[in-house]
C-alpha cells in the first residue's frame, strides 16, 4: 500500500488584496499541508503545481517555502512535484533548485518510484504546444501508475485538455491523474482511470466559496475493494475564513440596512465581501468597507450590482464612445499585441482588479508560442479591425478563475489576481471574481505581477537588493 497526499496551487507569495497578511495565509496553508503529511507519516507528497504565484518569487516567499520543505526532508517525506503556468520561467525552474537543494524531485517521463506507485510529471504546457506532445513515458516495473500535470483537463470546468488522448496516447497505463490548474476540487473517472483536482489550498478568489483541502491518495486494490485499485479521499484544511454577505435593497433602503446585515456575521479576521442588489437608495462602498473593518474583518470589500439610472441627458459629441475609440486606435498603429491587450484593458467582462493579470497572461502566452515576435512589432496602418467585444475574456491562467485563476483553474485564476495564468480554474478556480487565482480558470490570480520580460532564470543582477527584492536562480545554483 501507498499513500500520498496530492495538493496543488499554493500560490506562496501571492499578495491577494495587496495584504501581506494574506500573502503569509498562502505559505501557511502550504506549511499546513505538510504538517498534516508528518503527522500522518505518508509515503510522499504530491504537488500538481503553482507552488509559487509568480515566476520571480521573493526572498521571502522562497526562503519561507525552503524551510517547510525542510520539514518534510527531515521527516523522509520526498516532495515530488510539477511546474504550473504561475512559476514557469522560459529556462531554469525554481523546483529545479530545490532539487538541486535536495529538497524535492521534479517528476517528468522517467519513473519516480515511491513504494509501490510510479509516478511520472508532466508541466503545464500551453495549447499552441500540445500537438507537439507525444506522452512517451518509461516503462516502470511498480503495481500502480500516476500521472502528475497542470492543466485544464476534461471533463473538468474550463477545460483546454483532452484527458483521453492523454492516456490513450500515453505509453504508460495509468491508474491515477493527480491534477493541478483548477482551483475547484473534483473527481471523474476518464477511460478507467481516475482523474481528480485536490483544489487550492487557499482561496485565490472571491469565487472559491467552498472549504479548502487536499486529496488523500492511496494506491492498494485490497483496501479499496472492489475493482477499483485507488481510493481519493478529501481533506479539508482550516484557513482563513471568507464571509459573503448578500444584501437586496428594497425601496428607501440604503446604507444603513447594509450595515444591519453586515452585523449578522462573525466577521473576526475574515476577508468579507458584500454584495448589494435590488434597489434603495445610493450606497457608497468605502463607507461600508471602512464599517466591515471596524466590526473586525480583515479585508473588506463592496460589490453594488444594481442599475443606476442617470438623471437627465447626456449629451455627447459623437454617436458612439465605440467609435471614436476605435478610429482613435486606428491611427495609433499597434501592433497586434498592443491591440490584444488595449481590448483586455476595456473589456467589460474582465473586472479591474483582473487587468493586471490578464495583460500579462496575454503577453506571456504570444512569447510562449515560439520565436517569432513580430506579433510585438507596430504596423503602419491598421491591419485589423479594433474590436471591443468580449470574445476572450476571462479566459484566465490559473490562476484567476475570478476570482482572480489563479491560476482555475485556471491558474484566482478575481479579487486581484489568481491578480485563474488559468490559473485552468485553479483553474484555473478552475479557472474564476473579485478575485485573484487560477481559474476561469479560476479568477483570481494576480496582484502586482513582475514584468513579464524578466525572468528569474535571466537575471544577470546579483544583488537583491538592486532588484527591488526579486533574486535570480543563478544567485542560488
Amino acid at each position: 500500500m501507498t499513500r500520498v497526499i496530492h495538493t496543488g496551487d499554493t500560490h506562496i507569495g501571492y499578495s491577494q488584496y495587496h495584504s501581506p497578511v494574506r500573502r503569509q495565509d498562502f505559505l501557511d496553508a502550504f506549511e499546513a499541508v505538510v504538517d498534516d503529511a508528518v503527522d500522518d507519516g505518508v509515503d510522499a507528497v504530491v504537488h500538481a503545481g503553482d507552488l509559487f504565484h509568480d515566476r520571480r518569487p521573493e526572498l521571502r516567499d522562497l526562503m519561507g517555502t525552503i524551510s517547510v520543505l525542510r520539514r518534510l526532508d527531515d521527516a523522509g517525506i520526498p516532495f515530488l512535484a510539477v511546474v504550473g503556468n504561475h512559476e514557469s520561467t522560459r529556462g531554469g525552474q525554481w523546483l529545479d533548485l530545490f532539487e538541486r537543494l535536495g529538497l524535492a524531485t521534479r517528476l517528468g517521463d522517467e519513473p519516480v518510484v515511491v513504494g509501490e506507485a510510479a509516478f511520472y510529471g508532466l508541466d503545464h504546457v500551453p495549447v499552441s504546444r500540445r500537438d507537439e506532445l507525444d506522452y512517451a513515458f518509461a516503462d516502470h516495473d511498480a503495481e500502480y501508475a500516476a500521472l502528475v500535470a497542470h492543466g485544464l483537463f476534461e471533463p473538468f470546468g474550463y477545460a483546454d485538455w483532452d484527458t483521453e488522448t492523454v492516456l490513450t496516447e500515453s505509453d504508460v497505463d495509468f491508474d491515477a491523474m493527480l491534477l493541478g490548474d483548477n482551483h475547484t476540487p473534483d473527481t471523474a473517472e476518464v477511460a478507467d482511470t481516475w482523474v481528480t483536482y485536490p483544489g487550492s489550498t487557499e482561496r485565490a478568489s472571491a469565487s472559491e466559496r467552498e472549504g479548502r483541502g487536499y486529496n488523500l491518495v492511496v494506491f492498494d486494490a485490497d483496501a479499496v475493494g472492489g475493482d477499483d485499485r485507488v481510493e481519493i479521499r478529501r481533506r479539508a484544511l482550516d484557513t482563513r475564513p471568507f464571509v459573503f454577505v448578500s444584501v437586496e435593497l428594497r425601496e428607501g433602503e440604503g446604507e444603513s440596512r447594509v450595515r444591519e446585515r453586515v452585523r449578522e456575521y462573525d466577521l473576526a479576521e475574515a476577508v468579507v465581501h458584500v454584495e448589494i442588489t435590488g434597489g434603495g437608495d445610493p450606497v457608497t462602498p468605502a463607507a461600508v468597507e471602512e464599517f466591515a473593518t471596524d466590526e473586525g474583518a480583515l479585508i473588506a470589500r463592496v460589490t453594488d450590482r444594481r442599475e443606476v439610472d442617470a438623471d437627465g441627458e447626456v449629451d455627447v459629441s459623437f454617436a458612439d464612445p465605440e467609435d471614436a475609440v476605435r478610429d482613435r486606435l486606428d491611427e495609433m498603429a499597434l501592433s497586434t499585441a498592443a491591440r490584444d491587450l488595449e481590448r483586455a484593458v476595456r473589456e467589460d467582462t474582465v473586472p479591474d482588479a483582473n487587468v493586471r493579470e490578464t495583460v500579462k497572461r496575454r503577453v506571456e502566452e504570444r512569447l510562449d508560442e515560439g520565436e517569432d515576435l513580430g506579433a510585438f512589432e507596430p504596423v503602419e496602418t491598421a491591419a485589423e479591425p479594433i474590436e471591443t467585444g468580449d470574445d476572450d475574456a476571462g479566459d484566465d491562467d490559473s490562476d484567476e478563475p475570478e476570482g482572480e485563476t489563479v491560476d482555475g483553474g485556471s491558474d484566482e485564476p478575481a479579487d486581484e489576481t489568481v491578480d485563474d495564468g488559468s490559473d485552468k480554474s485553479d483553474t484555473g478556480e478552475p479557472k474564476p471574481d473579485d478575485s485573484d487565482a487560477d481559474q476561469q480558470k479560476p479568477d483570481e490570480s494576480t496582484t502586482d505581477e513582475p514584468d513579464a520580460e524578466s525572468d528569474p532564470a535571466e537575471a544577470t543582477d546579483p544583488d537583491p537588493a538592486s532588484n527591488d527584492g526579486q533574486v535570480s536562480m543563478e544567485d542560488y545554483l
